[in-house]
């Protein structure tokens, strides 16, 4: 297996319907990997490098995110400035999409939480989110049994959906298929994107497809994305050209033009801004840092 390939990992869920873990570090529990499941993980402790899917960032004590199905993930802790091995250095709850799905078919004022799955697809770093919050909400749900486990569970969810800072993390991973549903038809147009993401298309074009007007689906996209039109699109094609970079040995001029742009100067350009690194560096610097 490549060391760029996440390790897929099997959760067996049969006999629960979340499941809770807790881990200190360093462990072989944290190394890229993904599952099936969605996962909501708190750091406790350490500073270090995040990686979801495309992302590269940093964590610290506090930070929170929900993780989507089969999004590859790994929180690396930095070795220099480490007091050494942690007891206890991640929180974390996994669950079932469908488990939630079943809830909304039963339950309909649960539905707000539909839009957060979707968000999800792509990683959520809930930022700013109130650490002592997320770490009692979790330790509650650790030593609750049976429906009460359930109940801590679904509090923690709607209180994280309520929170105003949000953060996608991997724009190439989302899934922005549903989100059309309560937006007109900018979903459709995401999903172009996403689908079509080397080919051409302009501000018109797109709010054309969307069936409205240049004005309004300018508002309207930024409104549902929290990105302007074209920095969505180059934030597309950056984040599939990280994903050519982890996994291949393409030549960066051959990922530049595949991924749609016209020439490298613009390309390094554009992802040295969005990633604050070169591609030549981010290769370099993922392909060290997932074999750790």
């Amino acid at each position: 297996m490549s060391v760029l390939t996440p390790e897929f990992e099997f959760v067996d869920g049969t006999d629960k319907s979340i499941r809770y873990l807790e881990h200190g570090w360093p462990t072989d529990l944290c190394r890229w990997h993904n599952h099936e499941v969605l996962e909501l993980h708190l750091i406790v402790a350490t500073r270090g490098k995040s990686f979801v899917g495309d992302y590269i960032g940093e964590f610290s004590p506090g930070a929170l995110y929900l993780i989507g199905p089969n999004l590859p993930h790994n929180w690396v802790t930095d070795e220099y400035g480490s007091d050494g091995p942690v007891d206890l250095r991640d929180m974390l709850v996994q669950f079932n999409q469908k488990t939630i799905q079943d809830l909304v078919s039963a339950f309909p004022d649960f539905k707000e939480l539909d839009a957060l799955l979707q968000r999800a697809a792509g990683g959520i770093e809930f930022i700013d989110f109130d650490s002592d919050t997320s770490q009692q909400y979790l330790a509650a749900i650790r030593d609750a049994k049976g429906a009460d486990r359930i109940v801590k569970f679904l509090q923690l969810m709607l209180t994280v959906n309520e929170h105003p800072h949000q953060k996608i993390l991997s724009v190439a991973n989302a899934d922005f298929r549903n989100f059309h549903s309560y937006q007109s038809n900018i979903g459709h147009v995401i999903d172009h994107i996403i689908e079509n993401f080397a080919e051409e298309i302009s501000l018109a074009q797109a709010a054309d497809m969307a069936h409205m007007s240049v004005t309004a689906f300018a508002r309207n996209f930024q409104k549902l994305t929290g990105s302007r039109f074209l920095d969505f699109v180059t934030r597309v094609r950056i984040g599939q050209a990280c994903s050519m970079l982890q996994a291949t040995d393409e030549k960066v001029a051959t990922i530049c033009h595949e991924v749609g742009f016209k020439n490298l100067a613009n390309f390094n350009r554009h992802f040295l801004k969005i990633k604050d690194t070169t591609p030549s560096a981010y290769r370099d610097y993922t392909r060290t840092e997932l074999q750790k």
